[in-house]
Parts: C-alpha cells; sequence; structure tokens
C-alpha cells in the first residue's frame, strides 16, 4: 500500500513539474516570439498571500498591496498546483496508463483544468467569469485554454519520461 502511494506521488511530482515547465516555455515563447504577456505568478502568490486576511476575493489583484515574499509563493503554487493537477489524471488512467501513454487522457485533463482560472482564479482576481471583465475576454480564454492544453501535452511527454526512467531504474 505504502508502495503504491509512493509510487504514485513521485510519478504526480515528475508528470506536474515536467508538465509546469512546459507551460512555462509555452508562456515564455509566446511572450518574446509574440508579445503575448502572460499572468504574473508574483500576482498569484500576492493572492494566496492575502487569503491568511480573509481576502479571497479582488477587484483587481494588480491594485492590491503587494505582499512580502509573493512571488516566491506564487512560482511554488504554480508549480505545487501542477503537480495536483496531475493527480486526477494518474487515478484516471492508472498505471496503465503510465506503463504505456497516450496523449488524449493528458489533453482531455488538460482542457478540463482551465475550468479552475475560467471558474475560480479569474473571478477571484476581479476579471470575471472566464476573463468576462477582460478587455478582449475571448483572446484570453483562447490564450488560457491553449495553456491548459500545452499542459495536457507536459503530461502525456513526462509520463513517457517517467516510464523511460522508471524502466531504466529496473534490475537486468
Amino acid at each position: 500500500m505504502m508502495d503504491a502511494f509512493i509510487d504514485m506521488a513521485a510519478a504526480a511530482l515528475v508528470l506536474g513539474i515536467g508538465a509546469t515547465l512546459l507551460l512555462d516555455g509555452w508562456s515564455w515563447l509566446l511572450n518574446k516570439g509574440f508579445g503575448v504577456k502572460s499572468l504574473s505568478f508574483c500576482l498569484v502568490g500576492r493572492w494566496f498571500a492575502l487569503m491568511r486576511h480573509g481576502q479571497f476575493r479582488h477587484n483587481g489583484i494588480g491594485k492590491a498591496p503587494a505582499q512580502t515574499g509573493e512571488c516566491v509563493l506564487g512560482w511554488t503554487a504554480h508549480y505545487a498546483i501542477g503537480v495536483l493537477f496531475a493527480l486526477p489524471l494518474l487515478y484516471w488512467q492508472g498505471g496503465q496508463w503510465l506503463a504505456a501513454p497516450t496523449v488524449a487522457p493528458a489533453l482531455i485533463l488538460g482542457a478540463v483544468t482551465v475550468l479552475m482560472p475560467f471558474l475560480l482564479m479569474q473571478p477571484a482576481f476581479g476579471l470575471g467569469v472566464a476573463a468576462a471583465k477582460t478587455p478582449a475576454p475571448w483572446q484570453a480564454r483562447l490564450k488560457s485554454l491553449s495553456s491548459h492544453l500545452v499542459f495536457g501535452v507536459g503530461l502525456y511527454l513526462s509520463a513517457l519520461v517517467y516510464n523511460a526512467w522508471s524502466v531504466s531504474l529496473l534490475p537486468v
């Protein structure tokens, strides 16, 4: 039982961190290549930091007072969320999928995870449900969806890496 938990946790770490790294690379490429701005994870940290004062929703998170350590908190939360998002895929698909990953389940999970920013983060940041209060809501929605699909591709690619890595650790 404990071995299964450790295996699941290790797989979630590899998949979540790997997928989040790919997402960050995608965001960097969009920014440097096309001038598309990405979410500041310092603002994510600000949001989490202000929760300790009971403030969960903001009219504009960027106007909220800066918090000590918000950038470290935001980036840590970003990667922790990536690891947490890997868990449903592993529970849903199980060890057989991890041993022979296919892209469809990972893309489906990536698409479903876009509900978190649409229904939780964007409203809490003062942007409205699914970025409805932004100057270009459909552009923001498509960027969110494409980013979460890239995260899904990252889950798949990370599963391939994990599978190759775990097989290479088996005794010959």
